[in-house]
């Protein structure tokens, strides 16, 4: 009996100085033109330096298939050869972009990854004195529409229909680099952790305390203040907001979250907060539930299953999904 107690008394010991070993790690820098900021839990510095060098290639090394702004990248050739034949890519690539496509079919249009294609006649760094034209928005929009990018799954190929059409991954790529790091840093063994993209977050496992990964819902016009609080063990929350980037006119504020179905900026939600397991979908039906509006997003969301939303109005009024609203989530 003394034995057995000895034993058990060692073996706690024992368990208590591995946990006391695990601390949280983290870094902040500057990938995909973003802020990111990269927590792993490690037993020590150098591991943790090894995990989040991982994580940082891995996103570097996604940033190089999907960006439009390096000329090397599968993304810019699709577009250089927009109208003139189709491009071959990386399965990765090719199940990202049927990924994005199947999105803008369930959303109707209001997710579309060929919103690159627009005109940028909106502006929203003060110097716009009046709403473009009806013409000149209808214009901007003529290019845009997924049904003109074209998938050959037996070869692997994309292909955009119009000349000078552009696809883009402003709204879905974080997201994705975002799940793709967890990941890989799952694979490696890492018990818990936090991959946040600018605001496109993916967690897992617990904080080195035992207690869940928090989030807040700041108030979109005073971002010292929080409005609720919710917490994350294995889940993705993306938010998008207008509060930093909109124009006035009559009365209304409009977004710089542009309708991809009709040139018009989104207007009536501040910002747009999403859960699921995914920060590529939370990412995409952030920006889509924005376009949608307070009713018909959280109509489309309540359809959904393991996916929630908290909606703030114009009005700093706060709608729930259902399954938030009963706290269930």
């Amino acid at each position: 009996m003394r034995l057995r107690i000895i034993l058990a008394t060692l073996i706690f010991c024992i368990s208590q100085q591995l946990t006391a070993q695990i601390q949280e790690y983290k870094k902040s820098l500057k990938l995909m033109g973003s802020g990111f900021e990269i927590i792993v839990l490690a037993n020590n510095q150098k591991q943790g330096d090894v995990y989040i060098d991982v994580a940082v290639a891995e996103i570097k090394r996604i940033e190089n298939i999907i960006s439009s702004w390096s000329p090397t990248s599968e993304t810019s050739e699709i577009n250089r050869n927009a109208g003139i034949r189709p491009v071959k890519v990386s399965v990765e690539l090719f199940n990202l972009i049927k990924r994005a496509i199947n999105i803008s079919k369930l959303t109707d249009g209001a997710f579309d990854i060929s919103y690159a294609s627009m005109d940028k006649i909106w502006k929203f760094d003060g110097s716009m004195t009046k709403m473009p034209s009806v013409e000149s928005i209808k214009q901007s929009v003529s290019k845009v529409g997924y049904q003109n990018i074209i998938l050959n799954k037996n070869n692997n190929t994309v292909f955009l229909k119009l000349k000078g059409m552009k696809i883009g991954f402003g709204a879905i790529g974080k997201g994705y680099a975002a799940d793709k790091s967890k990941y890989l840093l799952q694979k490696m063994g890492v018990k818990a952790g936090v991959i946040n993209a600018s605001g496109d977050m993916n967690t897992w496992g617990l904080q080195p305390n035992g207690k869940p990964w928090r989030v807040g819902i700041t108030n979109p016009v005073n971002k010292q203040k929080v409005f609720s609080w919710f917490n994350l063990t294995d889940d993705a929350v993306v938010t998008s907001g207008n509060y930093e980037k909109y124009v006035k006119f009559n009365g209304i504020t409009y977004t710089h979250i542009i309708d991809p179905r009709t040139g018009y900026p989104a207007h009536g939600i501040y910002s747009a907060t999403v859960f699921s397991k995914s920060a590529e979908l939370s990412d995409a039906l952030a920006t889509s539930i924005f376009v949608m509006g307070i009713d018909t997003g959280l109509d489309f969301v309540n359809q959904l299953n393991g996916v929630e939303c908290v909606l703030v109005d114009e009005n700093l009024k706060l709608h729930f999904s259902n399954k938030l609203k009963t706290n269930k989530y």
